[in-house]
């Protein structure tokens, strides 16, 4: 006989498409009302399967959704977290189908938000559903999911907080990561944290024609080329200074285990279509991911940028630029020395503004503890195989705010996969991962609550 996740997987499939169609893009005011549609949406979904006090909690921003499921005060309580905003679609023209058009080729579903987060949120909201069917909750569920994670989750903080007992829980739950491969379960147990800033090079106090003024005034876009290429030196070493000063060294016997994961630096390439890895010298591509700092400049724009030519000398140039931090940097710390090493680089004739933005900060969550022995047992019986913990390269500065407010360790039970592109044109999620996630969230709930009593 069929489960009920195999009879109802057509259905499950289509409610998720549903949702993804709604583009609840929290970065853009323009869809500020279809943010809330989709959290109506969950809401709704919420009640069907059975949550209680089901309610949309108001935020300076965007709302919570909220429901829990309270079976006994004396039993456990997991609290679920995650997302349902969407990163921006830019650009729209790379999609090979419309963002909020999802389609579902080669068993993966394609559309904005398929994989990060609303996929992955959805499979939580029908695992409750299947677990109503067959046999009830085991523990007691708390569900919070928030519609600001893709513009740093700044009411998040202020609601845990004013919400303490509301809240109150023994472990959060979150799938907003991934696994190695379909063949290979793995767990996150590290995360990096972010420093995020927009700078401002300011020149002339107008645009310039740049036959009259070019050779005799500094060009912003070139001084904050140049400015960038400062932040690296030869060996892709970050070179602000005091960057590295608290950055966690892992031991010899650290980073053999750390490397013990499948890996192939061959696959990675072809993966990207590049034709070589690049990165700080003296580590591998898994620990570059993983366990050290990085500075990326995420965006750069100025002067003239339409169809033909315009000979102009910018009066500002931009550029967004972003580090990743890992135990024990703070993104407080690296904001203002990153901000005070760009400031006192510019050269004379132009003006420099940095504007920080969001930040989070690097986590590491025990591999001994209940939670994540009943999520490994969960994943060993779906998949087959034991998962094998990882560190991440990507944020999720709440897990560590949540220890900060709750005092709760998280488990990172994610189903993506690297090659899902999220934040990328073309984003999908497999079909297997998604029904996958259904099947073995049960397990953890059964697991937990057998090892909590």
């Amino acid at each position: 006989m069929a489960s009920y996740l195999e009879q109802n997987q057509e259905r499950f499939l289509s409610e998720l498409i549903d949702w993804l169609r709604i583009p609840s893009v929290s970065a853009d005011p323009k869809f500020h009302g279809d943010v809330l549609r989709a959290a109506e949406y969950l809401k709704t979904r919420f009640e069907e399967v059975g949550l209680q006090n089901v309610e949309l909690c108001p935020t300076a921003g965007n709302p919570i959704v909220y429901g829990e499921k309270i079976i006994d005060p004396s039993l456990p309580t997991v609290l679920v977290y995650g997302h349902y905003d969407v990163q921006p679609a830019d650009p729209y023209e790379l999609w090979d189908s419309g963002p909020f058009e999802p389609v579902i080729k080669d068993g993966k579903i394609y559309a904005r938000g398929a994989c990060d987060d609303k996929g992955q949120v959805y499979m939580h909201v029908k695992a409750l559903e299947v677990m109503n069917q067959e046999g009830g909750v085991p523990c007691n569920v708390k569900v919070m999911i928030e519609g600001e994670e893709e513009i740093g989750s700044n009411n998040l903080s202020i609601f845990v907080r004013n919400n303490r007992e509301k809240l109150k829980a023994d472990v959060i739950l979150i799938s907003d990561t991934g696994i190695l491969s379909n063949d290979q379960p793995s767990i996150e147990v590290g995360l990096r944290g972010l420093s995020y800033h927009e700078v401002e090079v300011t020149g002339p106090n107008r645009d310039l024609h740049s036959g009259l003024y070019g050779g005799a005034v500094a060009n912003p876009i070139n001084v904050l080329c140049k400015m960038i290429a400062s932040l690296h030196d030869e060996n892709n070493h970050i070179t602000i200074p005091a960057f590295y000063d608290k950055v966690a060294v892992l031991s010899p016997e650290e980073r053999a285990e750390l490397n013990r994961v499948p890996h192939s630096d061959e696959e990675f390439k072809q993966s990207i279509g590049l034709p070589a890895t690049y990165g700080e010298e003296g580590y591998t591509t898994v620990e570059r991911i993983g366990i050290r700092p990085t500075l990326d400049v995420n965006g750069i724009w100025g002067g003239y940028t339409g169809e033909g030519a315009k000979t102009v000398i910018a009066s500002k140039a931009y550029a967004k630029i972003s580090m990743r931090l890992v135990p024990h940097q703070t993104s407080q710390e690296i904001t203002e020395i990153f901000q005070k090493h760009f400031e006192s680089i510019a050269p004379a004739g132009v003006t420099v503004v940095v504007k920080p933005h969001h930040g989070g900060e690097p986590v590491v969550t025990p591999t001994d503890s209940v939670a994540y022995q009943a999520a490994a047992d969960a994943m060993e019986t779906t998949f087959g195989k034991r998962p094998i913990p990882t560190r991440g390269g990507g944020s999720i500065p709440i897990v560590a705010m949540f220890k900060t407010e709750l005092g709760l360790d998280s488990v990172l039970l994610g189903f993506g996969l690297d090659s899902d592109a999220i934040h990328s044109p073309n984003e999908h999620y497999g079909v297997f991962n998604f029904l996958k996630g259904i099947e073995t969230i049960p397990h953890f709930y059964r697991n937990y609550a057998a090892r909590m009593q």
